[in-house]
Parts: structure tokens; sequence; C-alpha cells
């Protein structure tokens, strides 16, 4: 663990205002950001983890190491296959999967070093831990992306307010025929909200992963209310 820290640490970007740099996200799922892309020093929150939360985060996380470098803490079951069909460049992406009880410190570490951090919530998180770790974000430029791992629980699994939500509202496998086949993809509906530019939900319908990439569902199996490819507002 210590070593993946120490070439984190040896990177060592500078200090930048994060406010007028965007992570690019390329595909459909740039339709849902108002900037089309991630705001640099953003906190992402991304609910549920079961039901297509990883996928999701795995798409961000692909569009981080298509030109710069990403690192995953604490999702022990994380599946590098699956994120590889997603487009993540595993060469790029840093694992600590059990960083234990000083997971806070391994995560601000890592901010030194990478452009994009997704963490695997340890259930409930301190909330002078999330605010240590959402301002080093934004000091560093970096995108922190919490994965919560069930959007039902009474507390918060991210105690202080996202700069962005995304939240999995339905999620179909596709590939399997009538008694045969096998799991292709997985369509999933998709509502980013949050604050400022994101105040005014948005919605889409993804194939996560589609041909060689995040794609638009078809229109005919886009659930209905849905944008298909470009976001549609859920506000009036």
């Amino acid at each position: 663990m210590f070593d993946v820290l120490e070439v984190a640490a040896a990177r060592g970007r500078p200090i930048a205002t994060a406010d007028t740099r965007t992570l690019e996200v390329a595909g459909a799922l740039g339709a849902l950001f108002p900037e089309g892309g991630l705001r640099r020093g953003a906190t992402v929150e991304v609910t549920p983890a079961a039901g297509g939360g990883v996928s999701l985060a795995l798409a961000l996380v692909a569009s981080a190491t298509a030109g710069g470098w990403a690192a995953a803490v604490g999702l022990p079951s994380l599946g590098l296959l699956a994120a590889a069909e997603l487009g993540v460049r595993l060469e790029r992406l840093a694992l600590v999967p059990r960083p234990g009880e000083r997971w806070a410190a391994v995560a601000a570490a890592l901010l030194d070093g990478v452009d994009l951090l997704l963490l695997g919530l340890p259930g409930r998180v301190r909330a002078a831990d999330a605010r240590r770790l959402a301002a080093r974000a934004r000091e560093r430029g970096v995108v922190l992306v919490a994965l919560a791992a069930d959007e039902r629980s009474p507390a918060p699994a991210w105690p202080e307010p996202p700069d962005l939500r995304l939240s999995v509202s339905g999620a179909e496998w596709g590939g399997l025929g009538v008694g045969h086949g096998r799991l292709r993809s997985r369509r999933l509906e998709v509502i980013a909200s949050g604050r400022r530019a994101a105040s005014r939900p948005r919605c889409c319908t993804l194939w996560l992963p589609g041909p060689g990439s995040v794609t638009p569902a078809p229109a005919d199996v886009a659930a209905a209310g849905t944008g298909v490819g470009a976001a549609t507002s859920l506000a009036g």
C-alpha cells in the first residue's frame, strides 16, 4: 500500500484553482453535467453501489484514465475485467483495496497524485473527515467520487453536501436470450442533481458498457420520462 502512496506523492501535482478546469467526460454520460464534464475539485456522490452504482462510478474513472490518473480506495471486490470493459486504463489506476482504519489518511495522500479518486465509503463517515477530504480535493483540483453503499440508510453515507449526486433509479441487464446467452451490458437510468449549476436535476438512460463506450439506450427500451442520449431536465 505504501508503495502506491509513494508513487502518487512523487507525481506531486501543483496546487491549482479548480474553478476554471474541467475533467472531460466523453459520450452520453457527459450530457448529465452542466459543463459537459466534471469540474476539477468537485465532490461527487454515487448511490447506491448495488444496482449499477459501481459501473457508473467506473465510467467516470474511465474518463479520468483516458489521459490522466485515478485511484480506487476501499473497494476490495472491484472487478478489474469489468473496469477494463468500461474503458478504464488499468495501467493508470492505483488500487488500495483494504486501507483499514487509516482510510482517510490514505485517501488524502492519493489526492496529491491523481486526477480522480474513487472512494468506497466504510459505512458512516465522520463529518470532519469528509470536510478535510473535500477541502483537499478542491485545493488539488481532484475529482473526489464517493461511492455510497446503500441510499436507504437513515444517515447519509457522505455527511457533507456533495457538489453533484448521481443516483441510479433503475437498472436492467441485457444479453440474455430465452434460456441462453450471457450478460453483456446494463441499462441504467441515472439522475444527476447537486448545487449551483447542477441544482436542476437531469436524467438520462445509458448502456454500461455500450459498444466500445458508454452509449445512450435505444428509444424503444428507454423508460418513460427519461432522456435518450442527451440528458433531460426533471424540473419544470
